[in-house]
Order: structure tokens, then sequence, then C-alpha cells
């Protein structure tokens, strides 16, 4: 188990604890105690860790794709150029543009005036939601976050398709079926994982603040929040 391999999926656990961590419990209270209240505060910590945790899953997916391309395409210096101290770096590399753009997606909307009705339409508190009762044109913090969702998502994303393509074309140079298969076996549960995390992030916040619709982006984000990290566990094993 001493690999970079588990190394990734350690760290991989890890966020979808916090994550997870961050928001059920606040649900659970929601749900089944008389008070459905959160303060200010706690309503800008709860948004913070909860982009900062998922959009460093975003970033690590990356680094996890990177893992399952040198491990294929280049199975006899995997350990060398995957060493430990740059799965360390690129670890907390992943963090840090993680913790830094959910620190810029945060200031920027919860420094907007909020002086209308004060009720949030979701379990907890997400951005769109939050967003949507602001008494101010929010053009600014949409266009802020689209900027971060181009650098955090689809960015991240193009990265993983363009490792993928290059696997795909290493295990078509396999003559073996059994050897392909293999192969293949490797990557189809990081396939998995990145599919059912990005598609709902995806759509949830690469659309405009126009087509928000509160009842639907909460089953959809219950998908990446609570279902993605019920699964994840069961997917690698």
């Amino acid at each position: 188990l001493h690999s970079p391999m588990y190394f990734l999926l350690c760290i991989l656990s890890l966020l979808d604890m916090s994550y997870i961590t961050t928001t059920v419990p606040q649900m659970l209270v929601h749900l089944f105690a008389n008070s459905q209240a959160i303060s200010f505060a706690g309503c800008c910590l709860q948004m913070y860790m909860v982009s900062a945790l998922g959009l460093t899953e975003c970033t690590l997916f990356v680094v996890m794709a990177y893992d399952r391309y040198i491990a294929i395409c280049h199975p006899l210096h995997y350990t060398v150029i995957l060493s430990w101290g740059l799965c360390a770096r690129l670890a907390a590399g992943a963090g840090a543009c993680g913790f830094f753009f959910a620190l810029v997606h945060t200031f920027f909307t919860m420094r907007l005036p909020y002086c209308g009705p004060n009720i949030v339409n979701h379990y907890f508190c997400e951005g769109p939601s939050v967003r949507s009762l602001a008494c101010l044109d929010t053009h600014l913090i949409e266009m802020v976050d689209q900027v971060i969702s181009v650098i955090m998502v689809v960015a991240p994303l193009s990265l993983i398709f363009a490792s993928y393509i290059r696997i795909g074309q290493a295990i078509l140079k396999i003559k073996s079926t059994q050897g392909r298969c293999k192969a293949f076996s490797t990557c189809a549960s990081h396939l998995t994982v990145v599919t059912l995390f990005y598609t709902p992030v995806t759509y949830i916040y690469m659309k405009p603040n126009s087509s928000y619709s509160p009842e639907q982006d909460k089953h959809i984000t219950l998908l990446y929040n609570v279902v993605n990290v019920l699964l994840n566990p069961v997917i690698y094993s």
C-alpha cells in the first residue's frame, strides 16, 4: 500500500470525510430539530470549507490522472518520476489552489449586501443559493465564479481528458487482451469517480445565475455532496 496511488487515495478519503462533515451534521440538525437557523459567520465558514474541499478535490483528480498516466505509459520509471517528494508537493499544491480560490469565492459572495429575505433555500450555504438572496446586482461575482470554474473545473477536466487520451493510446498498443483489460481496470475506478463528481459540479457552477432552480439544484448537489462520498470507497474497493 506504500505507493503514490494509495497515498493519493488517502488524501481523497480525508477530503471526502472532511467535506461531508462540513455539511451533513448541520443538515441532520435542521431535519430533526425545531431550529433551522445558522449564523452569518457560520454560513460564511461553511461556504468556505465546502468550496475549499470541493476545489481541492477537483485538482486532486488531475494528480490522480497523472499518476495513472505515468503508471501505464512509463511503468519502468513510475517510482522514479512519482517520488514521495513530488506526490507531497502535488497534493499540497492542490490544497493551496483549492483553499485560495475558495477564499476569493467566499469573499466576493459574503460581501454582497443582504437586506431582503434571509431564508436560504438549500440544506447548506452554497454560493448560488446564498447569492440569490443579495439585494444588489450579482453580475461581478457571477463573472468571478465563472473564471474560477474555468480554472478549477474546466482546466482540470481538460488535463484529465488529455491524460486518458495518452493512456488509451498506450493501452491499444498492448497486444494481449488480458494485458489491455488489466491496464484499463487500473483506470476504471478513477474514471467512474471523476464522472460522478464532475457531472453535477459542472452543471451547478458553470450555468448562468438566471437559470438557477433551487429545488433541482438541491437534488443535484446531493449527488456530489453525499452520494459520491458514499460511493467512492465502494468504487475503489
